[in-house]
């Protein structure tokens, strides 16, 4: 039988000690707020001493940061996976559409975390900040090379026109979901990536006719 070296069982202990101090960090924020959680709050949600966050994350500054980045990071795998996306604009823009939404409308934490880091926006536009670096930003730069790569389209400003399918995605969430706005404006949303897929591709067939 294999033996475990003492190395390998620290460094096993310290990823379930940090996964354990973002699960009671993220219980926290979304019960309490930004401002409203400590880092003693943290750590009797987590069950680990303070001195054991600290070890692990400077300041709440600083562990709100890892929680967006980790967030971020598992959406943007779900949705555009580890490979460049490759395929049919007709057929991709429609898939990358269908899948954001149901992340985003399906994950009920993720629509409670958007509501904390919206409402403590004012106060912490450094909060907003880093969610824009980690969200955001990677997503328009991928989605803006994908359509870059398709002259076909004849797309002026590719990533003006990233932004625009991503920001139609983005605001029919925070509508619908985020600010409970199903009953005031309901909408399929098929009907939404019908719209967006046909504004981009019908554009290119306009141009084509001329």
């Amino acid at each position: 039988m294999a033996r475990i070296k003492a190395g390998e069982v620290d460094r096993d202990n310290s990823v379930d000690k940090v996964e354990q101090i973002l699960q009671g960090a993220m219980q926290e924020f979304l019960q309490h707020g930004y401002a409203g959680t400590s880092m003693d709050r943290v750590a009797i949600a987590a069950s680990v001493s303070k001195a054991t966050v600290y070890s692990h994350f400077q300041d709440k500054e600083g562990l709100f940061k890892v929680l967006i980045e980790q967030l971020a990071s598992k959406k943007f795998n779900s949705i555009f996976g580890t490979e460049p996306i490759e395929g049919e604009p007709k057929i991709i823009l429609r898939q990358l559409a269908t899948k954001a939404l149901e992340q985003m409308t399906n994950d009920q934490k993720h629509c409670a975390f958007m509501r904390v880091l919206i409402g403590e926006s004012g106060r912490f536009p450094e909060l907003a900040q880093i969610c824009v670096q980690a969200m955001n930003k990677p997503v328009l730069e991928t989605l803006s090379r994908y359509l870059t790569a398709h002259p076909e389209l004849k797309i002026i400003d590719p990533k003006a026109t990233a932004m625009v399918f991503i920001g139609s995605l983005v605001h029919f969430h925070i509508a619908q979901n985020v600010m409970h706005g199903k009953d005031i404006i309901p909408m399929e949303s098929d009907r939404l990536i019908d719209a967006l897929t046909h504004l981009i591709l019908n554009c290119n067939e306009e141009k084509a006719d001329l």
